[in-house]
């Protein structure tokens, strides 16, 4: 345990597992309260008991990131218990389907955006002001390289994560010159997860790195001074 960041509050989002679990372990490690998101209650009780084990805190909230109300919810649950947050992680995504544009299911495509974009305006509008209230408010969304550079079969998620890149930038510059919020973007290149093992079956998991590398990056982001709308590519 390390207290760089005591008394921060963070929240992570998709925690249950993978990435996200793997950076509210490692907030936790460096003295962060962590607050722990994700549908399933099982899932995050587990993440929950590890940071205890390893001497942190946390608090889990098990919700639905498509109801918005849910977000809102727990917005107001933040802001009675703490009055700030001092680190939103934005990692929830979903996959879909990997199929040629022609050939994308209407109904997954709007479920798709409804969490990889709709959920995360919602989670930036409801956390904003909670954001400000920190003496040094930090935002950090997950992304893909897809996002960026267009791959065929991809293009449900890459576009969903190219629309997040520019929603998290465009708030970033809309906050920068009246409040010490910065945001920035993490690509987290070949990682270890659920997600990766859906998309790519065949491959070895062994070949590609842990979530805790992609984690570890996190926490040394958000440990530095950045420029508001950096984006990093996590190597390995």
């Amino acid at each position: 345990m390390s207290n760089i960041f005591e008394d921060k509050i963070a929240l992570v989002t998709g925690a249950s597992r993978g990435i996200g679990a793997a950076t509210a372990k490692a907030l936790a490690a460096q003295g962060a309260h962590v607050i722990i998101t994700a549908r399933t209650a099982k899932d995050l009780e587990a993440v929950e008991d590890e940071i205890f084990e390893a001497g942190g805190s946390a608090t889990i909230a098990p919700l639905d990131l498509t109801d918005g109300d849910s977000i809102s919810r727990l917005a107001a649950a933040v802001t009675e218990r703490w009055g700030k947050l001092d680190h939103l992680i934005l990692n929830a995504a979903m996959l879909g389907t990997l199929a040629p544009v022609p050939a994308i299911d209407g109904a997954e495509f709007a479920r798709l955006f409804t969490l990889n974009v709709t959920a995360q305006q919602v989670l930036i509008a409801s956390f904003d002001a909670l954001l400000r209230k920190s003496d040094a408010g930090r935002l950090i969304a997950l992304t893909s390289s897809v996002g960026a550079a267009p791959r065929a079969f991809w293009g449900a998620y890459g576009a969903s994560k190219a629309a997040l890149e520019t929603l998290v930038r465009s708030y970033a510059e809309e906050v920068k010159n009246i409040s010490a919020v910065r945001a920035a973007i993490v690509d987290p290149g070949k990682t270890r997860t659920k997600m990766r093992a859906a998309a790519y079956p065949g491959e070895d998991p062994a070949t590609v790195k842990e979530p805790s590398v992609v984690a570890d990056a996190i926490v040394a982001l958000l440990q530095r001074e950045f420029e508001t709308g950096t984006r990093i590519a996590v190597d390995g």
